[in-house]
């Protein structure tokens, strides 16, 4: 009888054992789903916003976070003068630049 309880005993040792490698196992996976869905991706678009951030100049036609359409007119450190209309200049972050487009693809005079 003592010998079936060791036996028990050890045998719910192993299933212990193995369900806890299975449980870390299952996050492992898990982390590795969420971050080739969500975090890679994620980091990829940030690093082709900072590139086109960095490569703003006079000039360039673009459009912001908030839909606001301008011609870059002076560029310094982290601001930005916007021409949105004749002689109507707007300062704003660079970080607020959604892209650089052609005004001409819009159809906007």
């Amino acid at each position: 009888m003592l010998y079936n309880l060791n036996v028990f005993a050890m045998q719910n040792a192993s299933d212990t054992n193995s369900s806890l490698v299975f449980i870390i196992l299952m996050f492992a996976i898990m982390f590795a789903i969420l971050y080739f869905i969500v975090i890679r991706p994620q980091q990829k678009q940030q690093k082709n916003h900072n590139e086109l951030i960095a490569a703003l100049k006079k000039g360039d036609n673009v459009i912001l976070t908030s839909g606001i359409i301008g011609k870059i007119y002076t560029v310094e450190n982290d601001i930005i003068s916007l021409e949105v209309s004749d002689k109507i200049r707007i300062k704003i972050l660079k970080n607020s630049v959604q892209a650089i487009n052609n005004i001409q693809k819009l159809n906007i005079k």
